[in-house]
This record gives structure tokens, sequence and C-alpha cells, in this order.
């Protein structure tokens, strides 16, 4: 959704920054603007909607400067209007800002109680008026940025220019991307200098890029970029070379696509729960305002691969939280079979393309035979969706890679969203647990930045699965659509033969292809229920199995995850089962991103 760009340049920058955010439309926006330092104070011009009203008003007055920053903002703390967009000023300080600032609601109290006066409902103003305070106190603009940084927590990417300092634009990045730009450097050692939101934004300007990290920060100046990691220390951000007729699906510094993507999930799942989650009153959004759950009979859920394990992930929050019969189909299963309905049936069918044919044609099928069919997609002029009686969109973006990964969750939380909704509408749910829940949810794009933490633990296990020639997941309860979805990760991009397993069927049958050294992944869980998983991986380990447990109360020699609520903890697994799958393909040196016989979107039978 939300787009930064920014410029260091020799000459005015007011229309190539205009320029960068055009680029950036792809994401949705409802309102844009640009701050423009010249004689050492900024200026800011905003407008309401598409960028040609903002033209319009740089027209009428323009910015002149060679240092500025730009945004195109999606709406989340506050209301679309001109006091709400960005950029966001305090005394001296400017900030555009992509994210979301988890802890906003006591950082301002606490400046609030020292006299600061706030203008917007944004979180975004939060930062800049803190920056603005610890100037006050900090030795130098390093020090207060970084002091900044450092109490802000949740996920974010962020440009800051700064009132008398002409020559300087600070960055920083923690689960949002950011792009630096480098521009031809002259005689005296100085270029134009680029930050953006993506790369495509930096395509006219630069085909040579470095990517921040999570955690790094970077002070621009003309003569060269310093870029520090979260603990302070000064790091080196390879620059790379990417022509321009490549920016449209750039991997960035990834090696494939699919990393990349697992990479953007905290973003994704934040831009999701924009569309779930008011974050000023900490409620539920009213989304899929034209769905009455309160009167329905049954949940049916319908999908294929991936989307399918979403749905038998979701079964579980829907009886827990909803109190009501659900079924779970495969689309090319579903549309075949005379399924008795009542009309009182809400019909969910759920597709990262919007185009799966079986999909789209189970729900031609029977939506004149539901009460409401409501399509969860990634492309909201889809086939499916332009079928649907209603639309949430699960806001991952584009995805390239053909294993889905930040489709998959943005569908499990787009699915929990909706279960959330549906169980306050029969009653089931309280307003005090529904917003305990909606706080956790809250939580979930800065639980999902420390899993990525744990990458080098999950590519010493993948890279050991890869001679493997067979490999088993088990899990119980809501973790056993997981299971499921490890072994499809696994088998569709390495090759390796994998299936998953509820636990407890292991002495049905599974068992018997337990041989020595035969890999198990364990997918432990936080509640009741781990005494008995942790039963049935003694049952295989005393067999020869090689056990390999992903969790959040494992070994440290294991996949041991972020402490979570329980009810995040799919989203977790799903994290962690991706990246194992991706390491092992990687050592066995499979075509990643785009498997042999697989492709994105099944549009035929």
């Amino acid at each position: 959704m939300c787009g930064i760009v920014g410029i260091l340049g020799k000459t005015g920058v007011q229309d190539r920054i205009v320029d960068g955010l055009s680029r950036l439309e792809y994401r949705g926006y409802d309102s844009a603007g640009v701050a423009i330092m010249s004689d050492a104070k900024v200026s800011v011009s905003k407008a309401v909607g598409k960028l040609s009203k903002l033209k319009t008003e740089l027209a009428r007055k323009p910015l002149v400067g060679r240092l500025g920053i730009g945004h195109t903002r999606w709406a989340t703390h506050g209301a679309a209007n001109t006091v709400n967009a960005h950029p966001h000023r305090a005394e001296h300080v400017t900030v555009v800002h992509n994210g979301i600032i988890e802890n906003h609601a006591e950082l301002k109290s606490e400046l609030s109680s020292k006299g600061v006066v706030f203008v917007s409902e944004t979180d975004t103003e939060v930062i800049a008026q803190l920056m603005n305070v610890a100037l006050r106190s900090a030795s130098t603009l390093d020090e207060a940025f970084s002091n900044t940084l450092s109490k802000l927590l949740g996920s974010f990417a962020i440009a800051v220019i700064v009132d008398g300092y002409e020559d300087v634009m600070l960055v920083a990045r923690n689960g949002s991307p950011l792009a630096i730009g480098y521009g031809v450097t002259d005689e005296i050692g100085k270029s134009e200098m680029f930050v953006g939101s993506d790369a495509l934004a930096l395509a006219p300007f630069t085909e040579n890029v470095s990517y921040l990290e999570d955690g790094d920060w970077a002070v621009i100046t003309p003569e060269r970029v310093i870029v520090r990691d979260q603990s302070g220390s000064e790091v080196v951000r390879e620059i790379q070379h990417v022509p321009v007729e490549n920016f449209s699906v750039d991997k960035g510094p990834y090696k494939h696509f699919m990393l990349k993507e697992i990479h953007e999930q905290p973003e994704s799942l934040a831009r999701c729960l924009r569309g779930l989650v008011d974050n000023n009153s900490g409620t539920l959004k009213p989304f899929l305002k034209d769905v009455d759950f309160s009167t329905a009979d049954r949940i049916i859920m319908v999908a294929c691969g991936t989307a399918y394990y979403a749905c038998a992930t979701a079964k579980y929050w829907f009886e827990e939280f909803v109190g009501i019969p659900v079924e779970i189909d495969i689309a090319s299963e579903f549309r075949y079979r005379k399924v008795p309905l009542t009309g009182k049936e809400i019909a969910i069918f759920v597709s990262q393309s919007g185009e799966t044919a079986d999909t789209l044609s189970a729900l031609k099928n029977v939506k004149d035979w539901v009460q409401n069919v409501v399509a969860v997609v990634n492309v909201t002029t889809s086939s499916i969706a332009r079928e649907a009686d209603a639309i949430l969109d699960i806001a991952a973006g584009p995805e390239i890679g053909v294993a889905s990964t930040k489709a998959f969750t943005g569908q499990l939380l787009s699915l929990l969203g909706i279960a959330l909704k549906a169980g306050n509408e029969r009653g089931v749910l309280s307003e005090a647990h529904l917003n305990e829940l909606v706080s956790d949810i809250s939580s979930l794009p800065r639980l999902i930045t420390e899993t990525l933490k744990l990458e080098n633990q999950a590519q010493e296990i993948g890279q050991s699965l890869a001679p493997s020639a067979d490999a088993y997941f088990l899990g119980r309860g809501i973790l056993y659509p997981i299971a499921l979805e490890g072994a499809l990760k696994l088998k569709e991009i390495s090759y390796i033969h994998a299936e998953g397993y509820a636990a407890g069927e292991l002495k049905h049958g599974p068992i018997a292809l337990i041989d020595d050294g035969v890999p198990v992944i364990i997918l432990s869980s936080g509640d009741k229920l781990n005494e008995k998983t942790q039963s049935n991986a003694a049952e295989v380990a005393a067999r020869g199995a090689r056990l390999i447990e992903v969790g959040c109360e494992v070994a440290v020699d294991q996949l041991k995850l972020p402490s979570a609520p329980n009810l995040l903890e799919p989203f977790l697994q799903a994290l962690g089962v991706q990246l194992i799958s991706y390491f092992a393909a990687l050592a066995k040196g499979t075509d990643v991103d785009q498997p042999k016989n697989l492709a994105k979107s099944v549009t035929v039978e």
C-alpha cells in the first residue's frame, strides 16, 4: 500500500519525486504529499485522492529545493484527509513512514505529558515528535535518530529530513522494505542519492541500488551512505546493478522471488491488518458489511492447494470462535458433489489469483443456492472476486514465486478476521474477548519479523534435509493443516517426497514408514496438546527417526520460534516450514521459483 520516495539531488527534485510516487500507485493509496527543503527550511504540500490532485496543488504553489521526500498513503491511523496525509512535521523534523508503530499510543501519551501537542491522528506523527524532542538533548543528528528508533516497536520504513541539514537524509527499515539508489559520482566525489520503498520507484533515476536489512538505519549524504545495523555497528550493504527493464520484477538482494516474498510477510501482513483492524480504537473494522453471519447455519470453505490448507487451519478458528458447523472442500471435488444446501450457508472461496479454474467453477455452481458467497483473494479485479457477493483482499501484493508464501499467511489472517467478525455477530465472542484477540493479531508483523531472524537455523535444517528421499511432518490440532502445508512446500520445490500427518494417526499406518535416519518434522504447540505430540515424537525417535522440532518451547538447537499467543502459532510455524523448505530446495539446486510441472495460477481443470 503506502509508498516512499526520497531524493537528495543537485537540482530541483519536486517533479522527480512525484514521478517516483506515480510508479508506486499500484500499491493503492488515498492521499499523497511531498516535503522539500529550501533555504534550510522544509515546506510541505499534501492532497487527498489521486496524485493528480497533488500535481495540481504543486502547479499552483511549487516547492523548490534539491532535498525532498514524498509519500502515498493508505489510511490506517486516522481518516484520509490532508492533516493525516504524509509527510508529517514536528517543528524541525519531517517524516514519511510505511508500516505500523505498535506502541504509538504509549509514546503519544508520554510525549503529551511533556507538553507535546499532536495535530494528526496518525502513528507517524509520533516518530516526528519523538525525534524533535530527541534533538534537544542529543549531541548529533545521528544520535537523535538512533535514540528515536530505539523507542519504536513495530514494522516500519522511515525517511526523515531535518531543518538546517540540507545535505542529509535519514532512513531506517524494520519489517517494511526500503531501497537506496546511487546516482553517478561527479569529479568532486558527490552524487545524487535516492530512496524508495521499492526499486520500481527508483527506476527512472538509477540502476544502482542497495537494500537495507531489518534493523538497519542509514545516514545519506552526497558523498556517502553510512549504514548501521540494530546494534549501531557500521555495515556494508552491497550495491547491485539492476537494469531498468527488470525493476518491475526485481528480486532485490534475494536469490529467488520465494525468499523475497518470505521476507515481505511483515509488510504484507501489516497491509492485510489495515483492512481488518482500526488501530486507533483497537477494534475490528466493519468489513464484509453485507454478510450477516448471525443468520447462517453453516460455513463452507472451498479452495485448492495451499489455499485449501489455509481453509483447513481456519476451520479450527470458526469452530472455536463462531460455534458453527464448518465444512472445507477441495474445489475440484466440491464442484462435482451434490451438496445438500439449506440456503443459509455462507460459502467462502479462497484463491490467491482469483482465477483458479476449479474454484471459480465451484463458486458459479453454488452461488444461487447459498446465503452469501465471499471471495478471499489477492486480486480484487479477478473473476472470482467479480462473481462473489463480497470480497476480502488479502493485500499480499504481487507474488511471483509459484510456491505460495506471503499469500498463504495473508489468507490465514483474512480468514481469522472473518472468524472473529462472525463470532462477535453471533454473540459467541464478547467485546472484551474480541478486543483481546484483536490486540494479539495486531502484534503479528512484529512476531513475523522476529521469526525471520531464525533464517540461519532454518538454513542448517533445510540443507540437512537435501539428501533425504522422504520426510514427514506431524502436527496436532490447528497445527495439523500446517504440517500438510509444510509437506506440500517441501515436495513442490525440492522434489523430496513429503507427507503431513495428524500426529495421533501415526499408529494407524504411517509409523510403518519410519526407518533409521528418516527426518520427521514435529510442529510443537504451546497448548495442552503438546504432551501428546511429544509422546508421538518419542515413538518415531524410538524407531530411528531423525527428529526436527519447530515451536516456541523447543530446544535451542531446533527451530525455536518466538513466544507468541497460541492464536498466532500457525503463522510462525508456516514461516518456519517455508524457510526450511526453501533452503532444502536451494541445497538441491532445483528451480525454486518455477518448479517443474507447476504454474502459479491453475486456470484450466
